[in-house]
């Protein structure tokens, strides 16, 4: 039964990191910290720390997450 919900979800399949690098590179950094409001996106952003801080921030994830469809879906 799992494997019939990940089918239904879009984001199956998809790392973070690659979420975060397709919005990075539609967007640029300066433009996606207006559409997700973090600290991270806005003062000196980097992969590493964004993806560092989205791992560990549920809610800043489901952000991005939810961007990312908005955006490519």
């Amino acid at each position: 039964m799992a494997t019939q919900e990940q089918v239904n979800n879009p984001l199956h399949g998809k790392t973070l990191e690659f979420i975060l690098k397709q919005l990075v590179w539609h967007y640029g950094w300066e433009e996606l910290s207006t559409y997700v409001r973090i600290e991270c996106f806005r003062n000196n952003p980097t992969m590493s720390s964004s993806l560092k801080f989205l791992r560990k921030t549920d809610w800043a994830r489901k952000k991005v997450e939810k961007l990312y469809l908005n955006t490519f879906h």
